[in-house]
């Protein structure tokens, strides 16, 4: 399994902490049900996906072209 470290602001990881409660789930298990599309993801997450899509596309082309 790969390891993800980002950051949030106090208000997201307060929602976040909220639901994992409601949820009888860790933070992580919230983060990952969410991720997994059984929420559907608020404008900040779906931002947030796509920038580290985008950084993970970056990251493959870089590879790729170190490679050639």
């Amino acid at each position: 399994m790969h390891r993800l470290v980002i950051e949030v602001d106090g208000q997201l990881l307060r929602v976040l902490a909220r639901e994992a409660q409601d949820h009888h789930l860790s933070l992580e298990g919230e983060c990952l049900r969410r991720l997994q599309g059984h929420e559907p993801h608020s404008r900040y997450v779906q931002i947030l996906l796509a920038e580290l899509r985008a950084d993970e596309e970056q990251r493959r082309a870089r590879a790729s072209d170190q490679l050639a």
